[in-house]
């Protein structure tokens, strides 16, 4: 027995529908609507309403005696940093400071335990604001962001990067921190350049 020859069809081919075809208007109308709809929602966006005390980047709310929101690792190295804080922060800013500490903050120091318990004593004294959160969990840093968007009337005072990071989005709202054994502020209009 042979092999049998298998000849090859050149004339048979799929069938496709051309890009002209009157059978894919359908389809190209679709697409475009799509597209139209894609540019028509990239170009509304929301921008948030800027508070009324804001000239361009100038926070004019920001008046002494200034309101001063602390987190939890300012307090540990201004303890590491054995400095004063209410005197540092006016020999900083050079005007009367009101000192605020959150519920959160105080949660935190608590938390971290006897390794940061002159910070919870420095945190506990009576000379300083407290602010009670009205939100669920401790954690400090959604805390403060969440107050100085709201209220563009404080300066944080932090040396956390991530917090840092974060507030350097909201304008008009300059940052504390410890560095070199004194206070260190950014952001703030009008402020000697260290």
């Amino acid at each position: 027995m042979g092999v049998a020859k298998r000849t090859r069809k050149f004339a048979t081919v799929k069938r496709m529908i051309g890009k002209r075809d009157e059978r894919r208007k359908g389809e190209a109308e679709k697409k475009l609507e799509l597209e139209a709809q894609k540019k028509k929602e990239a170009a509304v966006r929301e921008i948030p309403q800027m508070p009324s005390s804001m000239f361009w980047e100038h926070n004019t709310a920001l008046v002494p005696p200034y309101q001063v929101l602390v987190d939890t690792n300012f307090l540990s190295r201004t303890v590491g940093g054995k400095l004063p804080l209410m005197e540092t922060a006016m020999d900083c800013l050079y005007a009367s400071v009101n000192i605020i500490i959150t519920s959160c903050v105080m949660a935190e120091l608590e938390k971290l335990g006897p390794k940061y318990r002159l910070a919870l004593m420095i945190a506990r004294d009576e000379r300083w604001t407290r602010l009670t959160c009205d939100h669920k969990g401790t954690y400090a840093d959604d805390c403060i962001v969440e107050r100085i968007q709201k209220h563009r009337i404080y300066i944080v005072a932090t040396n956390d990067r991530d917090l840092k990071r974060r507030i350097r989005k909201v304008p008009g709202v300059p940052i504390m921190s410890v560095a070199k054994g004194k206070y260190l502020i950014e952001r703030l209009p009008g402020a000697p350049k260290t």
